[in-house]
């Protein structure tokens, strides 16, 4: 007999073992000299948990091709194949087509620029810009079209 699919419920407490999980591993990085210098570690890292726990749609402790797909689209940077294995690879170096969450927090904290990081960088930006304008878009003028 086939189990009917699980809802996923908001976050409930299936999603419990793994915020844990990457709480240690922020404990890790919180610890790591390589980071000591880093602004506001602890809150960028509650912000990258919150990141990937959204990507990580199976919650498998890993962002696979699919759900990196699925969140480019949600973030309106819908990506090829091709592009999508790239930017895995450009997360992982290469050795893996997952995604882990150190990976994710190394390309984020780290100096190298990859594609995931600029996305993510600029959904943060655009929310925070969203936030500030209210009321309806601008209107446009005529002269203003191309």
């Amino acid at each position: 007999a086939m189990a009917a699919p699980r809802r996923p419920s908001g976050g409930g407490p299936r999603r419990a073992p793994q915020d844990g999980r990457l709480e240690e591993i922020n404990k890790e990085f919180l610890c790591d000299p390589k980071f000591s210098d880093e602004e506001d570690l602890k809150e960028k890292l509650a912000v990258f948990k919150e990141k990937y726990m959204e990507f990580d749609l199976n919650n498998q402790g890993e962002i696979d091709l699919m759900s990196v797909k699925r969140m480019m689209e949600k973030l309106g940077a819908p990506k090829t194949h091709l592009e999508l294995k790239k930017m895995i690879s450009e997360v992982t170096g290469g050795v893996s087509d997952t995604i882990s969450y150190q990976d994710f927090v190394n390309v984020m904290l780290g100096k190298r620029s990859a594609v995931l990081k600029l996305v993510m960088m600029f959904e943060g930006k655009a929310n925070e810009s969203n936030q500030k304008r209210s009321g309806p878009p601008p209107e446009r003028d005529i002269a203003s079209l191309p």
